[in-house]
């Protein structure tokens, strides 16, 4: 895990510091206050781990904690607790935090996902891929590619309790799901079809309603796709997806209010099998983890297409946060 300095004006990273106490930290997330930094570790046990981050370089608040689940491939904070999606098991998992931002030590429980879907190789089990709180703070929201669908849990007394579970069109397989910020609607990047779904979402009644399919790549991809991280912009007017099969980043534009998206654009990824996407500051940031680099570019405000404007090595990077 790498601490880098960020150009506001540039959008320019530049290397601070560089922790290695836990093995595969393939997703990280920031707590509010931007003192404790969270990591899941995607290893066959699964664990997360909380670090101090207030130097340049993070320093571990106790031992990690094993998840209960294998592959953990993303996490969100909600109500008091780290929630891990557990990609290998099909779970997912809560971690309850102290008030100091360190982890307690325990699991307070793990629910686990079933179903399957028609891909043969993919899709034979659950699989869990993202889990993250709705904007409402309401809900904890799951991913599952093995099974195409979103679950929706609220947590009561360190449970995770299951509300609804929103099918999408089989053998789309769901990845990661990025809301709009006004908190209508939400949009599910499809990996085993380079779509993007279009849903409304009802937090009142934490209810996912799926509208429309878009295509994040223009044309039948040539070769394997591979969709894998979404970010929409602050604004609420542009939408991002990394493809890795095809290492471009696709431009949509958000219409009617959140309803729609219409494909712009793609533009090359600046390198090799890009993970995930962050935006910050206006620049937007490719996580291209094979070729083990971070390209960040510069985000035209009228078009929403970005321009490469410079990249820093890091090895098998995989996630970016900003705090």
């Amino acid at each position: 895990m790498l601490v880098a300095a960020v150009d506001d004006d540039t959008g320019a990273l530049t290397v601070l510091g560089v922790a290695s106490d836990v093995p595969d930290p393939s997703y990280l997330a920031l707590a509010a206050d931007g003192h404790t930094l969270y990591a899941v570790s995607e290893t066959a046990e699964g664990a997360v781990a909380a670090y101090r981050v207030s130097g340049d370089t993070p320093e571990l608040a106790g031992p990690p904690v094993p998840v209960g689940g294998s592959g953990p491939t993303h996490l969100g904070l909600f109500a008091g607790h780290v929630l891990t999606a557990n990609y290998g098991s099909g779970s997912v998992t809560a971690v309850p935090v102290r008030a100091d931002g360190a982890l307690d030590g325990t699991v307070s429980d793990v629910r686990q996902h079933t179903g399957s879907g028609p891909h043969p190789a993919r899709q034979r089990g659950p699989h869990a891929h993202q889990v993250q709180p709705d904007p409402s703070g309401r809900w904890a929201v799951a991913v599952d590619l093995g099974t195409d669908s979103v679950h929706v849990c609220a947590l009561r007394a360190g449970r995770l309790v299951p509300h609804r579970e929103t099918a999408l069109r089989p053998g789309s397989g769901p990845r990661h799901l990025a809301f709009h910020p006004e908190g209508t609607y939400a949009y599910v990047l499809n990996e085993l079809a380079p779509t993007v779904t279009v849903c409304r979402w009802d937090a009142a009644e934490g209810l996912l309603t799926p509208l429309r399919e878009t295509p994040v790549l223009r044309g039948a991809p040539d070769g394997d796709a591979y969709p894998s991280g979404i970010v929409v912009s602050p604004d609420g007017r542009f939408l991002w997806t990394a493809t890795r099969g095809q290492d471009v980043v696709s431009v949509l534009a958000v219409e009617d209010a959140g309803a729609a998206l219409r494909p712009v654009g793609t533009v090359p990824c600046g390198g090799h099998w890009p993970r995930e996407l962050s935006a910050s500051n206006g620049f937007l940031y490719a996580a291209n983890e094979r070729s083990g680099d971070v390209t960040w570019f510069a985000l035209d405000p009228d078009t929403g297409v970005p321009r490469r404007a410079g990249s820093i090595a890091v090895p098998a990077v995989s996630c970016v946060i900003f705090g």
